[in-house]
């Protein structure tokens, strides 16, 4: 190609007129498949929460909004110790994040301000609880297979399965694992 043929394709494209439909259209397209993909990312693989207590403090503090994985317990069975996304027994519609203490078929003891295990002579060792749990009359809970029994880090200031109607969280209640923060500050929750 001449440099005149060069120069004719250069202002043929030139001349060629913004096209506003065409420009809108494809803005329309990303919008919607981000939309798309926002979607299949929030209803099949992550579930995102705001925590909106002080009932986790001082692992998850309130207002900290969390994101966990919706596919942890597709490939394994979810563990003591876990913090996880569930729906509240005694109202589905509302999302709780407490850590699982007690697992399908466990005796949950609590007394004297401490957690015990299937009748172990020794608390459950707990670094993560914000301070000791006042003290209260000793609670005894069976969980049932396929539940789970849950309570909050900050044990003088939780709603959880201590006082809940409905005690028990039923396995296919549990959303997510959760994994980490993301507001006010991007770290791992353990």
């Amino acid at each position: 190609m001449n440099q005149e043929d060069k120069n004719r394709e250069l202002h043929s494209e030139e001349k060629q007129p913004f096209d506003w439909k065409q420009e809108a259209w494809d803005w329309i397209k990303i919008i919607i498949t981000a939309a798309i993909i926002a979607f299949v990312l929030n209803k099949f693989i992550i579930a995102n929460s705001r925590v909106p207590s002080g009932s986790m403090e001082n692992t998850i503090m309130t207002g900290d909004r969390v994101i966990g994985s919706r596919l942890s317990y597709k490939f394994q069975d979810p563990e003591r110790g876990d913090i996880v996304i569930f729906r509240w027994p005694d109202d589905e519609s509302i999302y709780f994040v407490k850590r699982i203490i007690g697992l399908p078929g466990d005796i949950v003891d609590i007394k004297n301000g401490k957690v015990y295990i299937n009748n172990s002579e020794t608390p459950l060792d707990e670094p993560y609880i914000r301070e000791e749990m006042d003290l209260e009359p000793p609670l005894h809970f069976e969980v049932p297979e396929d539940c789970y029994f849950m309570m909050g880090d900050n044990r003088n200031d939780s709603l959880d399965a201590r006082g809940w109607k409905n005690t028990y969280v039923h396995e296919d209640k549990i959303i997510a694992k959760v994994l980490f923060r993301y507001f006010p500050r991007i770290s791992k929750i353990e």
